[in-house]
């Protein structure tokens, strides 16, 4: 079996191309429809047209928390007063007000020091490990809810917080209209298209719609640095399939509908908690999952999902899903006709052309 290298999922995307705000409205985004049959430009507004009566979409209702916050640490010591600006990122609750955090600069927060936010809000270090932090907040609650959405900012991806700042309106545009359990740290994006009047138009075609929850992490953006993509350690994110959930998603292809998870956040999470026939139980706790080409899918028929980072995990799905070669073929496409990339960006619906094994069930 050939190596698979890192170097086979990187493309070159013009700057001009990321997006940094999304379309107004939601729905006017462009999707790029990709099937057996060809390539077709249309709007995610088509979307009700593409699906058939009985088809299912999974959608990811996690919450994105405001988790990137600035505040300053106070010292007293023989040479007087000091005070440094900390910038902390909450990464994962750990419970009883703990977090998982990203400080910096972390050398200068010592075990047992305070960081103070506002004066409703501080948090102190517990400890350090690997480079992350452990800290406590003073606050727990719906205390720490209101105090949290006063003060913290949207933790906006790298290559946006790069050309600007978060502001109040990304409060609004990178929350999902549907997001109900709070702890996400970046947004499941594919879903952000949707509004009211796309979930509604979509219900009245007969197209079912579940929830599942996969609180997404600030490692959908860490970089892989192995070229050999075999040897890649995913990061752990936390997700919830519940029965009502699965037993829609049984029942669908029972009646011969079709299940198209809405983002990788949610197919990672379907397959993740589906047996190898394609059926799936109730399933909680955290996923590892790494799909890349040579996975067999269990439930997933197709996907949608918006266009993704050079060397990415996400490019291994894609990949997996349709082929790298067809992959290679729709970018390309994309870029020429100029769709908006990443978090912000346009979307695409992918089918494949393999049956996955669940649609093969006796």
């Amino acid at each position: 079996m050939n190596k698979m290298k890192l170097s086979d999922y990187d493309f070159d995307l013009p700057e001009t191309l990321i997006a940094t705000r999304p379309v107004a409205p939601r729905s006017s985004a462009r999707l790029l429809y990709a099937s057996a049959a060809g390539t077709a430009d249309l709007g995610v507004s088509d979307l009700p047209d593409l699906l058939h009566r009985g088809d299912l979409l999974v959608l990811n209702n996690t919450k994105v928390i405001p988790a990137r916050l600035f505040g300053q640490r106070f010292r007293t010591g023989d040479a007087g007063a000091t005070v440094a600006k900390i910038e902390m990122t909450l990464l994962a609750p750990l419970g009883n007000g703990h977090w998982q955090a990203l400080v910096k600069p972390l050398k200068k927060l010592k075990e047992g020091e305070a960081v103070v936010f506002s004066g409703a809000l501080s948090a102190r270090l517990l400890s350090k490990n690997d480079g992350m932090a452990e800290v406590v907040f003073d606050l727990d609650g719906d205390d720490f809810d209101a105090a949290l959405a006063e003060v913290g900012q949207m933790p906006l991806p790298p290559y946006i917080a790069a050309k600007r700042a978060a502001d109040r309106q990304d409060h609004v545009d990178y929350q999902t209209v549907f997001a109900q359990t709070a702890g996400a740290v970046a947004a499941p994006t594919a879903s952000l298209h949707f509004d009211q009047d796309l979930l509604d138009k979509i219900r009245a075609k007969g197209v079912n719609i579940t929830y599942v929850t996969l609180h997404v992490g600030a490692g959908t953006f860490l970089p892989v640095k192995v070229d050999d993509i075999s040897q890649h350690k995913m990061h752990s994110e936390w997700g919830e399939v519940t029965k009502t959930a699965a037993d829609v998603i049984n029942q669908t292809h029972a009646d011969g509908g079709r299940v198209i998870p809405v983002g990788t956040t949610a197919l990672r999470l379907i397959e993740t908690a589906a047996a190898p026939d394609g059926r799936i139980a109730p399933w909680i706790g955290d996923t590892e999952i790494f799909i890349h080409p040579g996975y067999v899918f269990k439930v997933t028929d197709a996907l949608m999902t918006n266009f993704h980072l050079p060397k990415s995990t996400l490019m291994m799905l894609v990949s997996a899903l349709m082929g790298q070669g067809r992959i290679k073929e729709l970018y390309r496409h994309a870029i020429a006709q100029g769709y908006r990339f990443f978090s912000y960006g346009d979307s695409s619906l992918l089918w494949p052309e393999t049956i996955p094994v669940a649609k093969r069930r006796e």
